[in-house]
């Protein structure tokens, strides 16, 4: 009974003077609501710059692209140009995930991390136009940088490929 609900809801409801004989009825088109989704082939490529390539980012980055997700806080992933493999966008405005950067110039002794779901993350929030969270406990860094207005979703989202790829190490903030 449910499979013949399906097919009423796909491929329409017959119409009036429907006499039972499949080869004289009428099928109005099945009516789907709602925007198309995104695909990435529909976003333009995203050119971004990137850190040097160093042997703890080769040792530690691949682990952490092959965990993360094509669909990001309902965003697809987007094609992006870079000198490396070590970098990953979804959404418009984008999402951007780069792994391997330098220790943020913010992250000091004196300031504060924001731990979730077992991942430290190290928030900046200095440029008006994006929000910068960085892993700062794991081999290499993580930085994730958010739109402004985007909530911490996406950040929320990572940690757990990211602690599945990276494993726990003692944060060391900058003096």
């Amino acid at each position: 009974m449910i499979a013949l609900v399906v097919l009423v809801n796909v491929l329409g409801a017959s119409t009036e003077g429907d006499t039972g004989d499949p080869g004289e009825r009428e099928r109005a088109p099945a009516e789907v609501e709602g925007a198309a989704p995104v695909r990435p082939e529909d976003l333009p490529v995203l050119p971004l710059d990137v850190p040097a390539v160093t042997p703890e980012t080769e040792a530690s980055c691949p682990a952490v692209m092959e965990k993360l997700p094509l669909e990001l806080a309902g965003e697809p992933s987007r094609r992006v140009q870079s000198d490396t493999p070590y970098v990953y966008a979804w959404g418009e405005p984008p999402v951007v995930l780069r792994c391997g950067v330098e220790r943020p110039a913010g992250w000091t002794v004196t300031a504060s991390a924001i731990q979730i779901n077992g991942v430290q993350w190290y928030v900046d929030t200095t440029d008006p136009e994006a929000t910068v969270w960085t892993a700062v406990d794991r081999p290499v860094y993580v930085e994730v940088r958010l739109p402004s207005g985007v909530d911490s979703a996406p950040v929320t989202a990572l940690t757990v490929p990211l602690a599945e790829a990276l494993p726990y190490q003692e944060p060391s903030p900058g003096p």
